[in-house]
């Protein structure tokens, strides 16, 4: 789930230039995402997302992490979202080409492990998107 959390960021990164998600709950049945967001999503939106997603876990990218340096980490990707509290090493997480950010969570090996993907609802709410998803079981 943490991996497939990687691959949607990236992907809302992508179709909408909104930045990875400010808030997570990831849980084995079912996890969320909340954007920064002016809108809600249409249905032809939310079907793009899904094929974009299940496209990298079908490519069955491989999922590597690595330890870096603080100021290196922060030389190499995104670290806005890390706590102040942080010091020291960062371990950054890599879906293939596709994905590199920090994190702590548990990984597949490669991204064809997750199985499919599937948005279960959306909704918008004061500045707000609120992505709901799944996994094939």
């Amino acid at each position: 789930m943490h991996t497939a959390e990687h691959i949607l960021n990236q992907t809302m990164t992508r179709m909408f230039d909104c930045g990875r998600c400010f808030n997570a709950h990831i849980e084995r049945k079912k996890s969320k995402c909340d954007y920064r967001f002016d809108r809600a999503l249409t249905d032809e939106e939310i079907a793009e997302i899904e094929r974009r997603v299940n496209e990298i876990v079908a490519a069955d990218m491989p999922v590597s992490a690595e330890i870096l340096a603080r100021e290196e980490a922060e030389r190499a990707v995104d670290t806005s979202l890390l706590p102040d509290a942080v010091e020291g090493d960062v371990r950054i997480v890599r879906v293939g080409d596709y994905d590199a950010c920090p994190c702590v969570g548990e990984h597949v090996a490669s991204s064809g492990e997750i199985g499919g993907f599937r948005i279960v609802s959306t909704d918008f709410r004061d500045g707000a998107l609120r992505v709901r998803f799944k996994l094939a079981d």
